[in-house]
């Protein structure tokens, strides 16, 4: 069976902190690595997803609402659920967040720092797909889960 789980790709967190979260796969581990010895991938996704925004909201509350707290981590692949989207390769999923980065506490700091400006710049502004409409797979990302 051919690898469908690869960067990109938008997954929803089944357990855990994250449980019902959607993420975007940064790099996959097929076979594990030495500290995690079991199929993992690293994971950027979006904790707290951005709020309906009006015409009638003042500025301030308008950069209030599209505000996105983000995360990043290992998760196992049985904690994961692939879905049918996939991120576009503007938004460039492989450059989130490097292993390095995950070794220390600065280093995820500046790697959620990195993602939440990414996600907030395409939530405000997705990239057009081939027929020139906002993306539908960035606009998945964006809402909430609903269940």
């Amino acid at each position: 069976m051919g690898k469908f789980i690869k960067a990109g790709r938008v997954v929803v967190v089944l357990s855990g902190r994250y449980a019902g979260k959607k993420a975007i796969v940064v790099k996959v581990f097929d076979d594990g690595s030495k500290t995690r010895p079991f199929g993992h991938c690293l994971v950027a996704g979006v904790d707290r997803a951005p709020l309906k925004v009006t015409r009638r909201m003042s500025k301030k509350k308008i950069a209030k609402r599209t505000r996105v707290k983000p995360f990043v981590k290992y998760v196992n692949y049985n904690h994961i659920m692939p879905t049918r989207y996939q991120v576009p390769a503007e938004v460039a999923a492989a450059s989130m967040c490097t292993d390095q980065q995950m070794d220390t506490a600065d280093g995820r700091i500046e790697a959620k720092k990195f993602v939440k400006s990414l996600l907030q710049e395409k939530f405000s502004a997705p990239p057009a797909d081939k027929t020139g409409k906002p993306s539908k797979d960035v606009l998945y990302l964006r809402k909430k889960l609903r269940f």
